[in-house]
């Protein structure tokens, strides 16, 4: 018999995930009372399995992050007032779960807009502990009414209009277990970065998580990002970063898989952001 579930709508982004939404779907089952799969026209066995675990399927022309989940939110038949939105290749861990029982069991949950949610990163199988990578907190479990995704291209997060409250327990990201398909997505991510950065540029900042040092997680990040290393110069501050990350915040200690991960993603990553920034400003005539 299953446990009690939580008043709770999952709202789960797929396509072509037949690799990682089984597991992602086992593991919101069971607690929560409500699961919805929007898909933008997965071709591989998607669909065939989300059909195992729910029937509450729709499909939607994908965008970018930002416009499928604020569609989805504004436009599914949602029973609850409470929304989960998470990844195929995310899971909820039972440390997770159990926080959450606790919360929506107590007198918190009255006064509370949103929780804040550790994400732990799985890299080719390995949790990555270290570099300053975990914990990284997310706001992913709000009152629908009160929260929105934040208008971006790439990097987006959730933005809630009421009180916030941390929570233990993690959300687990595999990153991915093959080398190539996680080169090829940053390739794609690093373009739409560019295009966010210069849009960022022309915008008044509304409707987007604002950079505040003694703020939130979420916005202490935004601010490290604009405040600090934005003001290095380019490339300079890839090699910098991974520096920071592997040598100051300890992510040697991530071993083979932590090398291969904070080199490709504090340093490679951001070197070609930056080669990317430095080719578009050369062509537009301002290097």
């Amino acid at each position: 018999m299953k446990d009690q579930q939580v008043p709770v709508s999952v709202i789960v982004l797929t396509h072509n995930e037949e690799v990682n939404i089984e597991a992602c779907l086992k593991s919101i089952i069971e607690w929560a009372a409500e699961v919805f799969v929007v898909d933008s026209g997965s071709t591989d066995r998607t669909l065939e399995i989300v059909q195992q675990f729910t029937q509450n399927i729709v499909r939607h022309t994908f965008e970018n992050y930002s416009r499928q989940r604020n569609w989805a939110q504004d436009n599914l038949l949602l029973t609850y007032e409470w929304v989960f939105h998470i990844d195929a290749d995310e899971r909820v861990t039972p440390e997770l779960v159990q926080s959450i029982r606790q919360f929506f069991a107590s007198a918190a949950c009255e006064n509370v807009d949103g929780l804040l949610i550790s994400r732990r990163t799985v890299f080719l199988g390995r949790p990555i502990l270290h570099g300053g990578v975990y914990p990284t907190y997310h706001l992913r479990l709000f009152r629908r009414h009160k929260g929105y995704c934040e208008d971006r291209l790439y990097d987006q997060h959730f933005v809630v209009n009421g009180a916030l409250q941390l929570t233990s327990g993690d959300l687990t990201d595999v990153v991915t277990s093959d080398l190539t398909v996680w080169v090829a997505r940053h390739a794609r991510w690093g373009t739409l970065e560019v295009q966010e950065q210069k849009r960022e540029a022309q915008s008044d900042g509304g409707h987007r998580v604002q950079g505040r040092l003694m703020g939130t997680p979420i916005e202490r990040r935004r601010w490290w990002r604009s405040s600090v290393y934005g003001r290095v110069p380019l490339f300079l501050r890839a090699f910098a970063y991974f520096f920071y990350r592997y040598f100051l915040r300890l992510g040697f200690l991530d071993g083979t898989e932590g090398l291969i991960f904070h080199f490709l993603q504090g340093c490679w990553y951001r070197f070609y952001v930056d080669a990317k920034l430095w080719e578009a400003r050369r062509m537009e005539g301002t290097q």
